[in-house]
């Protein structure tokens, strides 16, 4: 210490470490001999001023923010649009399609937290909740591939564009456009159509079992009006139920190749446990029909869901009025809504005992028809 005063501005320097390790040390005026005083407790205590702050500058960082993301979003929507189309078009697919994909999931999980809480599980639900329940586990059974080939390192760049190319084997519907959702619905309900003579077929070659049984009177005129072009009454569908409870009818007494034709009706695959999945399938639609008859029958539904609620039960819905599948699906309902729950195959026969001579079932079969409509529904979704 005598060594620092004895320097050249040795007490100058002092005072200067002392203010470098802490702020409690200040120097005199410099008038007055050079020492160290320590602040009072009170100063240290009273309450600093704070700085007015001017509300022209802050005006100005607002405008200068707005403008700063006016300009990033200018730039994502039209620079980045017109020197990457392609990548724009695809990431607005995906990302979309994800966020509904992931809301469905939660609604999902939510349905099945409700099954498992509720004791009489499956008949508590609601339409839209039965048909998610439903739908939603094949959905993930599709994607599952993209997804999971996507999260390894470098795929994306190869998943999601073959994915974007081949929406229909790779996607589900929450990725799919307006334009898509209505070509590939006209696809599959033409590839299920083509089964439905396959299963008159076999309802007709049954015909001569039942000689014996008191109702082949009444089913052998049901047999000849689908063969003749009409469709038979809700009513006399209703007097012949019993027949599918029982030999030949009943799930349990069908044929492979009757079985396989009912798969495909229905959409499904014809691999393994067939007839378990199809008792699933009828009890699905079966359990659909009642929660529709719950909430107000067909006339509460949509157009929207009225088209699905007809495709799904084997009618092609395409350039349909509203009331004509109102009537289609109220004259469902009226059969399911009396049918024995032992008699459950008469479910998965109906699109054939109501829809197989439907205008719009015959017309869907010729490829000219198709291809108008496909090229219909394509102005359309361009147009709007």
């Amino acid at each position: 210490m005598i060594r620092s005063l004895c320097r050249p501005n040795g007490a100058c320097y002092l005072v200067s470490q002392a203010v470098k390790k802490s702020n409690r040390f200040i120097l005199p005026h410099p008038g007055i001999y050079h020492q160290v005083i320590w602040r009072s407790y009170a100063d240290e205590t009273q309450p600093q001023e704070k700085k007015a702050v001017n509300p022209e500058v802050s005006a100005v960082k607002q405008f200068v923010f707005k403008k700063y993301f006016a300009y990033v979003q200018n730039y994502t929507s039209n620079i980045l649009e017109k020197q990457f189309p392609d990548a724009i078009r695809i990431y607005r697919v995906f990302s979309v399609g994800i966020k509904d994909f992931i809301a469905d999931f939660k609604e999902f999980y939510s349905i099945l937290n409700k099954i498992n809480a509720s004791p009489k599980g499956l008949p508590r639900l609601t339409r839209k909740e039965l048909e998610l329940y439903y739908q939603f586990p094949k959905d993930m059974f599709t994607i599952a591939p993209v997804l999971l080939i996507s999260a390894l390192p470098f795929m994306n760049y190869v998943m999601f564009p073959l994915a974007y190319m081949f929406p229909y084997q790779l996607l589900t519907h929450h990725f799919w456009s307006l334009q898509q959702k209505s070509e590939f619905l006209l696809r599959e309900q033409k590839k299920r159509l083509s089964y439905n003579k396959s299963v008159f077929q076999h309802l007709q070659s049954q015909l001569d079992i039942l000689c014996v049984n008191r109702l082949h009177g009444k089913w052998s005129q049901v047999i000849s009006k689908l063969g003749s072009g009409l469709h038979p009454t809700t009513q006399e569908v209703l007097d012949c139920q019993s027949l599918f409870g029982h030999i030949p009818y009943s799930l349990n007494a069908l044929s492979t190749s009757h079985v396989k034709s009912l798969l495909k009706i229905h959409a499904m695959h014809t691999g393994w446990r067939r007839k378990t999945r199809l008792r699933q399938k009828a009890k699905a639609i079966y359990l659909m029909d009642c929660a529709i008859l719950r909430e107000g029958g067909a006339e509460a539904l949509n157009y929207d869901e009225l088209r699905y609620a007809c495709a799904l039960r084997g009618l092609n819905p395409t350039n349909m009025r509203q009331k004509d599948m109102t009537e289609w699906l109220m004259a469902w309902l009226r059969i399911t809504d009396v049918i024995n729950p032992d008699n459950l195959s008469l479910v998965l026969h109906c699109p054939v005992l109501l829809a197989y001579n439907h205008t719009n079932n015959w017309i869907l079969r010729r490829p000219s028809f198709l291809e108008t409509a496909l090229k219909k529904t394509s102005a359309s979704s361009s147009s709007s």
